[in-house]
C-alpha cells in the first residue's frame, strides 16, 4: 500500500479533526509497511497512548509508543 492510500484506513472522523501528526502517520506507515492491518492495530494503540498522557493530538512519540507496545 502507498503511503497516500493509508488515509483510507483511518476513520473520516479521525481525518477531519486531524487527530494525527504527519510525522506519526509517516512513522505508523513505515512500520506497517503499509499493511492494513497493522495500520489499524498502530492507529488503535497510538489513541491509546495519546489518551493514557492526558493529549488530545496523536504525535511521533505516541505512535513510537504504540510501536513497541505492538511489536514487542
Amino acid at each position: 500500500m502507498e503511503p497516500r492510500n493509508a488515509g483510507a484506513l483511518v476513520p473520516k472522523q479521525v481525518l477531519t479533526n486531524k487527530l494525527f501528526t504527519d510525522d506519526a502517520v509517516t512513522l505508523i506507515h513505515t512500520t506497517s509497511r503499509g499493511f492494513p492491518r497493522a495500520v489499524n492495530n498502530l492507529c488503535l494503540q497510538s489513541l491509546v497512548a495519546t489518551f493514557a498522557a492526558g493529549r488530545s493530538l496523536v504525535d511521533e512519540k505516541a505512535a513510537q509508543s504504540a510501536v513497541t507496545e505492538v511489536l514487542d
